[in-house]
Order: structure tokens, then sequence, then C-alpha cells
């Protein structure tokens, strides 16, 4: 799908809208999803870096924001990711917090019932922002475990490497169609990662260009991995 962006003259009200989105979702949801729409509300504003697309913030300043203590953060942070309102680019490693993004087209899609609610005027724009999927997408309720929904080809989605495809498919939705899609796993060793590109260049590109969301992704289903090695 496209990836939002909220550059240019007019992302100030772009922000307001989403905001506005996630407000009206949460306010025609249960309880607990109201609670979790409010928190994340009072995340993005103080602390979504627009610029970089991104959201790292450590558990123990989600708790001092939401006057709860971390073992809330840990639950909340699990529904939003379970429910992929939140996408987890990068785990808390050796010293990191981890880095998140929001899921624009599954806001959208929670809050596009109740955009009447807000108006005429509001339809019209959030149909004009909304990200178009390109790909086979299967929602589920929030709160809901979430099935595996995209399919690769040949790629088995139960093991490490084809979680970390699907990862990659949703949050670098660009970047997995021109770079990522065609990479093969080899071998873990140690803590390397080895993966086979179709050829040289590409192999050399990623690794100069666009190599911090892979190896985010592959830490995030293998584990204590801090290098890719990548052939050609």
């Amino acid at each position: 799908m496209e990836i939002k962006r909220f550059t240019g003259y007019q992302a100030g009200s772009q922000k307001y809208d989403l905001l506005t989105a996630i407000s009206v979702a949460g306010l025609n949801g249960t309880p607990g999803f109201q609670c979790s729409m409010m928190r994340l509300i009072a995340l993005i504003t103080a602390r979504y870096n627009w610029r970089t697309d991104e959201l790292t913030v450590g558990q123990k300043e989600m708790a001092r924001l939401w006057s709860v203590d971390e073992r809330t953060v840990k639950r909340e942070i699990k529904r939003l990711t379970d429910s992929n309102i939140l996408l987890q680019l990068r785990p808390g490693v050796r010293g990191r917090v981890a880095a998140y993004r929001l899921n624009y087209a599954e806001i959208y899609r929670l809050s596009e019932p109740v955009w009447q609610n807000v108006g005429s005027d509001f339809v019209s724009r959030m149909e004009t922002q909304s990200p178009k999927p390109t790909e086979k997408v299967v929602h589920v309720q929030f709160g809901q475990e979430r099935p595996v929904a995209i399919e690769h080809e040949g790629q088995d989605l139960q093991d490490p490497w084809g979680r970390a495809l699907r990862r990659l498919s949703e949050s670098e939705a660009l970047l997995f169609e021109s770079w990522y899609r065609e990479l093969k796993f080899v071998e873990t060793q140690d803590q390397t990662i080895t993966l086979r590109a179709p050829s040289k260049f590409i192999a050399q590109y990623i690794q100069s260009h666009h190599l911090k969301p892979l190896l985010g992704a592959v830490q995030l289903e293998f584990g204590r991995i801090q290098k890719v090695c990548l052939l050609g």
C-alpha cells in the first residue's frame, strides 16, 4: 500500500484529521478500546516523530505519561501491535528502546464507519487521504489474535524469515516491493543472518541504503542477530 507521509503545507490539518479518526473510533468502541485509543493519542501528540515516521519511547516514559505501571504498558503495546494499529519496526536491544510506526491503513479502516459522525467534509478529506491497499489483507477485531494475512510466493510464514518478510511488507511496503521481496534465507550462524539477493547490485544497495529496516525485522523474529550478510 502507499506509504502515508504527513508533509507539505497540509500536513498539520492531516495530523488533526488522523487524531480525530482515532478519537471517534475509540469513542465508538468498548471501554477498553476507548482507553487504548486515549493512550495512543497521548503518545502520538507527545512523542511521535513525524519526520522519521517513528515512535521510539521507553516503557518508563510511557508509564509516566499514562500514569500506569510498566506491566500495563507492556500489555497495552501488545494489544496495539496485535491489532495491527502499531507496527513494530525494531526491538529494544542493547540499551535502545523499541521503534514503532502507526499503521495508517488500519486506523482509517477502524474509523471509517464513524467518519460521518464528524461531518461530510471530514468524510471527503479522509477518503482522499486513505492509503490504497495493494496487498490482500485479512482484518480482525481489536483484541483478537491477528492471523497471517499476506502471502508470499513459496514462503512459509510460520518460520522466522517468513514472519520477517511479513513485517517488512506491512511497515516498509515500497521498500519491500522494490528491494526485500526477492531476498532468500540462507542460514544463521552466531549472531549473523545470511541472505541471498537476486543480484550483487541489489545486495550492495540494500547493504548501503536499506539495511536498518531489514535488520530490525530480522531481530524481531530471530532474536539476537546483530549483523546481516547479503550475498549477490
